[in-house]
């Protein structure tokens, strides 16, 4: 049994010791804990260390550990219907986050939604030395330029292409903030943002919070498709379009090479920003991502948004947009309107990682792990799921399937975590109207490559109608 293990199940026991125990009252002593179950003391401070972050006990140097008081409950009775009445702005649609954002709230289930790798794939030895080495920094903890740091602007501008300038580049706290920026930098309240259709929920929730209107621009294989999008500007006016063009999420498609030089004159025709989220043009799955748009810009129209969240760690918050010209101006002011700057500590340890040998040998491991991922899970839906319609990404950590007509997407997903795997229904990635039903498949975020196949077997069984050909 690992440690890990064996922490997990000790703390089970004490949380039922505890609920036999009035608060107040002493828990065993670290001696007998030890000793009953055959642990090592290390295991049992651990143990002990996790409950008391959880409020459950509270330790007392040369007495012991008890059970922690029991909060004050909140009155049920009490009434807050008055403030249905003061909040009279619009409320957040968070519906199509919740998948992403939260890891799976019960222990026996195949996590194949959330949009964050396993901790088997983040560096995690590169980040612990990051952080040593950064804890003894003399200034780790005084304030830093607003815009960040040089040399963190620097290598982003240096990642983005050699023509990029330091200065152009803002840092922020990961890419969902440097996306509501963005749009909040470029649109009023109220205004159209052209998307494509399907995209990330996360866009469209930012977009939304902010009282923009994404509007939809159908997408093939090959990404946005430039006739539509030109439509899309002359009939709705927008003034910019929200686009994902390497590894896009949830498709996993590539906007392809004869289509970029045309998105970027389709967007100089209309006058008009382009918004390149390219957070996943690190999650290759073995060829060099394509060039970003932005390198191919030399008016200033397009804002580039990257985020080392996903090829690091999701508690790894630090984003980035480039911009040139008065947005760039714009962008600042919000910045410091919302957050006044990053935490230096977070961006010296961001580029103490990206700076050591260690980084680039890790995202070769992980485009390396994530082909191999995809490719297992590519296998496994055309063994299982005759029913369904994909194609295999070349980058990305999701799958997406097109499910069969009479199928509901949403009653899917529900079917599927009653079978013990968490799935996402394709209905949020859309601003406007589903044209069929969807599934998005992670194949990030489950702790083994068997696990993945766990996943497709316990989907097929919830759902018999996608195994029949």
């Amino acid at each position: 049994m690992n440690q890990d293990s064996s922490i997990g199940i000790l703390k089970e026991w004490l949380r039922a010791e505890i609920a036999t125990l009035a608060p107040g009252q002493r828990l065993p002593s670290t001696r007998w804990l030890t000793q009953t179950h055959h642990l090592s003391p290390l295991t049992v401070s651990q143990a002990l260390a996790d409950l008391r972050r959880e409020g459950l006990v509270v330790s007392r140097p040369g007495a012991g550990t008890f059970v922690a008081q029991t909060p004050r409950r909140r009155d049920e009775s009490t009434d807050y219907s008055w403030q249905t009445v003061a909040l009279t702005g619009p409320s957040i649609d968070t519906d199509g986050l919740s998948p992403l954002a939260h890891p799976p709230d019960s222990e026996g289930v195949v996590p194949m939604a959330t949009g964050y790798p396993h901790p088997s794939l983040m560096p995690m030895a590169a980040l612990r030395s990051a952080m040593s080495r950064v804890a003894r920094l003399p200034d780790a903890w005084e304030r830093p330029p607003s815009a960040g740091l040089h040399g963190l602007r620097s290598w982003f501008a240096h990642s983005a292409g050699h023509d990029i300038d330091a200065h152009d580049v803002l840092i922020t706290s990961g890419g969902q903030s440097a996306l509501s920026a963005s749009f909040r930098a470029l649109l009023p309240a109220g205004a159209p943002l052209l998307v494509e259709s399907p995209t990330y929920p996360g866009a469209l929730a930012a977009a939304r919070a902010a009282g923009i209107r994404p509007i939809p621009v159908p997408t093939d294989r090959d990404g946005v498709i430039p006739d539509l999008l030109a439509e899309a500007f002359a009939r709705t006016g927008a003034q910019a379009f929200y686009c994902q063009p390497a590894y896009h999420n949830p498709t996993g498609a590539v906007l392809a090479a004869d289509r970029r030089q045309t998105l970027l004159a389709v967007a100089e025709n209309a006058d008009a920003f382009v918004i390149e989220d390219a957070c996943a043009r690190w999650l290759s799955h073995g060829d060099d991502a394509p060039p970003p748009l932005l390198a191919m810009d030399g008016h200033g129209r397009v804002l580039h948004i990257t985020s080392l969240t996903k090829p690091s760690s999701p508690s790894l918050r630090i984003g980035a947009i480039i911009a040139r010209g008065p947005v760039a101006q714009r962008l600042h002011a919000i910045r410091a309107v919302d957050d006044m700057f990053i935490p230096r500590f977070t961006q010296e340890i961001a580029l103490e990682l990206v700076s050591r040998p260690a980084w680039d040998r890790h995202l070769r491991q992980l485009h390396r792990s994530l082909n191999h991922r995809a490719a297992i899970l590519t296998r496994a839906i055309d063994q299982h799921l005759p029913a369904v319609e994909f194609s295999p990404p070349t980058g990305g950590m999701h799958t997406w399937l097109r499910l069969p007509p009479h199928l509901d997407d949403v009653e899917v997903a529900m079917a599927a975590r009653h079978g013990g795997v968490i799935v996402m229904a394709g209905r949020p990635f859309f601003p406007a109207e589903a044209p069929g039903p969807h599934l998005r498949l992670t194949f990030s975020a489950a702790a083994t490559e068997t696990e993945l196949e766990t996943g497709v077997h316990l989907l097929a069984a919830a759902v018999p109608e996608l195994t029949q050909s």
